[in-house]
């Protein structure tokens, strides 16, 4: 997919990794419909257009049905069109499972995992009608892997693979595909929180000795649209830490 002034919708795109993908595209000449909850700033909007496309801010609660198919009504109203979709919008509620209320486990999966369901729904029938478009889920290495203290968030991720291949099959027929990437540790403001020691813990697991970049997840995001004979696929950022 050559991705000049095609339209791309990242969700969770006000901020981290989300952000970094919106302005990858947006330097490959498509046009972004940047999400979050609340409106976006400015800053983002100004920033992305400073590459000379369009950027639309579509505010929603991925959690919400009904305000997804409102955001994608929308977009088709404003745009005309959507070629890629990007499920980055995520949350985080860790706890050790015996302190984990139903709520904790349940607030993670209604927003990472049926969050991206949500958005994928609504943008089946007229990308379906359209035969053409890519899909690209962030799930983690923690879906691959499992964590202390993070059973909500890696059944949530392991859930957006199961979602990417069983999506990836049904709408190959139509000419649509599905993809996942697997951030290990990257360098954003949550992983800049981390205390010293435990950072020191964490790169002595990484074969590369190195947090990964927010552009560096980008630019996988960037590959899977413009590669059409890849569908189905989880690729990981990684590191090398979780290599089989």
């Amino acid at each position: 997919m050559n991705l000049t002034d095609k339209t791309v919708l990242v969700t969770g795109s006000t901020q981290g990794i989300g952000l970094a993908i919106a302005q990858a595209f947006a330097k490959q000449g498509a046009n972004i419909v940047v999400n979050g909850r609340h409106a976006a700033p400015q800053a983002v909007i100004d920033a992305i257009q400073s590459e000379n496309v369009t950027c639309w801010d579509q505010s929603a609660d991925i959690t919400d049905p009904d305000a997804v198919q409102a955001m994608i009504d929308a977009i088709y109203e404003q745009a005309g069109r959507l070629d890629v979709v990007v499920n980055n919008a995520g949350i985080v509620n860790d706890k050790l499972l015996n302190r984990m209320s139903e709520a904790d486990f349940s607030q993670v999966i209604n927003t990472n995992l049926t969050g991206t369901f949500n958005v994928i729904k609504a943008c089946l029938r007229p990308m379906y009608k359209a035969r053409s478009g890519a899909f690209i889920n962030m799930a983690s290495v923690i879906g691959l892997t499992g964590n202390i203290g993070q059973a909500n968030y890696a059944a949530s991720k392991a859930g957006i693979i199961g979602l990417t291949k069983s999506v990836a099959k049904e709408a190959a027929m139509r000419g649509l595909r599905c993809n996942a990437i697997a951030p290990g540790m990257i360098d954003t403001a949550m992983t800049a929180q981390l205390s010293d020691k435990v950072k020191t813990e964490i790169l002595k697991q990484i074969p590369l000795k190195r947090l990964g970049s927010t552009d560096e997840v980008a630019q996988a995001a960037i590959f899977l649209a413009e590669n059409d004979y890849i569908t189905g696929q989880t690729i990981t950022i990684d590191g090398g830490l979780t290599m089989q």
